[in-house]
């Protein structure tokens, strides 16, 4: 089957590809350069184009990816903008075009299109009424040209209700329709609903899940790895779930990062303030327009930034098969290092975090940088005492210490009906010291980590210690 797009505006249709040839390296070799390979794992941002999704409404906005972490047969059916069809027809600049001009945005030139197309997407933002600084956040200059690319943002004008775009979005909605597209051994095979997922894993057992794409593309970028067979989700509707029931919230596991991000800030019944601290630290808006949780936990890496938070707000998963759907606590998802409890044949369905929430949660991020960085630890505490004072429940979690994330259940044990004080926390850091097998990598030796786990704990107490008090 062919894969069939609209680009620029103009419909394009790509007989034969190879599915992991990205979208990048599509673009760059139809002649379209303007978009840039700088680093082929969602980093820099210098790849970015813009494509027509739905925003956590149902609504469609032009969103920026990284078209380095996106398969070519994943945009079948999409409109896409590249940096080439951001000027008008005519050739007259684009107002964000214009603002890097005058303002001196562009130094070397280099990473320019990936913030272009950012700043465009910012630009058709819905009820946009300034400067947001994550629009950029995912795209790198090394020429440290950050301010004057601020300024243009911070002084881009409203579009006009009559500009094309805005007419364009209005008129479309967005879609991704089933495709079956093979080329020689391999193929990618977007299914329509979850029973199609399970029918084609019968049939192949040793198919390739790709969710958001931006782990697994990765390894394909640098490491040449193929699969014969993707399998790919993000057409699913069984994945969108996003509800509030009496006792817990439900988020589908195909829900992008970004909308979940966009629901919980406006809704208050999604609100949970350990993730709304997480999503500023998960990579860069860039990664979490297309990252899911099912794919984050699913890789079942030791440093992946939401297991932390889930463990310490208690989360399960539903897994479903062709047999049936069970549940599994998060705590028990993973077995060892990138191995976990799904089964053949079983994907990750949602993520349920139980209520009532614990009143006190923190989650803290230890790297190199402050945003847009691998965790060297990510830690996760919740909190919450009796009338009296004492510690009803404590959760303590930990990603980057050992060959899974891991929740500290002894030292939560003995938490449990003491003050929370000092004496208390000297109690728990010296059960603490025993947990966990310290990994040792470039970003941290065994031992920095190990003191990591006693220091964030240290930090949650410092900052809960007198909110605690004042409950009292």
């Amino acid at each position: 089957m062919s894969v069939r797009f609209i680009l620029n505006g103009k419909a394009v249709q790509v007989d034969e590809i190879d599915p992991h040839v990205t979208l990048l390296a599509w673009l760059r070799g139809a002649g379209l350069t303007g978009s840039k390979e700088g680093c082929a794992e969602g980093e820099c941002g210098a790849c970015a184009v813009a494509v027509v999704q739905s925003d956590c409404n149902g609504r469609p906005r032009l969103t920026a990816v990284n078209s380095c972490l996106v398969p070519l047969p994943a945009v079948h059916g999409q409109s896409l903008v590249s940096v080439e069809g951001i000027a008008a027809d005519s050739g007259e600049l684009h107002p964000v075009q214009v603002g890097m001009i005058e303002r001196g945005g562009s130094q070397c030139g280099y990473c320019t299109p990936g913030f272009v197309v950012s700043l465009f997407c910012e630009y058709y933002r819905p009820g946009r009424s300034g400067y947001d600084p994550e629009s950029i956040s995912g795209n790198l200059c090394r020429c440290t040209g950050y301010r004057p690319i601020a300024d243009v943002a911070r002084a881009m004008p409203l579009p006009d209700p009559a500009d094309e775009r805005l007419v364009m979005l209005r008129a479309s909605a967005p879609v991704s329709p089933p495709i079956t597209h093979r080329s020689g051994d391999h193929s990618f095979v977007r299914p329509k609903s979850l029973a199609h997922v399970f029918e084609l894993l019968a049939k192949d057992p040793g198919a390739t899940l790709l969710s958001g794409g931006t782990d697994l593309i990765v390894y394909a970028n640098q490491r040449f790895e193929r699969w014969q067979t993707l399998i790919a989700l993000g057409a699913l509707p069984e994945l969108q779930q996003l509800e509030v029931r009496v006792d817990e919230l439900v988020l589908g596991a195909g829900v992008p990062l970004a909308q979940l991000e966009e629901r919980m800030r406006h809704d208050p019944a999604l609100h949970v303030p350990m993730l709304s601290t997480l999503w500023p630290l998960f990579s860069s808006r860039l990664i979490r327009n297309r990252a899911t949780l099912g794919g984050n936990l699913g890789t079942a890496s030791p440093i992946g930034d939401s297991a932390a938070a889930l463990l310490a707000l208690d989360a399960s998963l539903t897994l479903s098969s062709a047999r049936a759907d069970r549940r599994v606590p998060l705590r028990e998802f993973f077995l060892d290092y990138r191995k976990t409890r799904l089964a053949p044949g079983e994907l990750i369905r949602s993520v349920h975090i139980p209520l009532p929430l614990a009143p006190i949660q923190r989650f803290y991020k230890v790297s190199k940088r402050v945003l847009d960085d691998i965790s060297t630890v990510a830690a996760a505490f919740t909190l919450a005492l009796t009338a009296e004072g004492s510690i009803a429940c404590l959760r303590i979690a930990y990603g980057g210490v050992a060959a899974t994330p891991i929740r500290a259940l002894a030292v939560e044990q003995l938490a449990i009906g003491k003050p929370w004080s000092v004496d208390t926390l000297r109690l728990l850091l010296t059960e603490l010291e025993r947990l966990g097998t310290p990994l040792r990598d470039h970003r941290g030796s065994a031992e920095y980590r190990r003191a990591m786990l006693g220091k964030l704990l240290e930090k949650f107490f410092a900052e809960t210690a007198q909110v605690a008090e004042a409950a009292q």
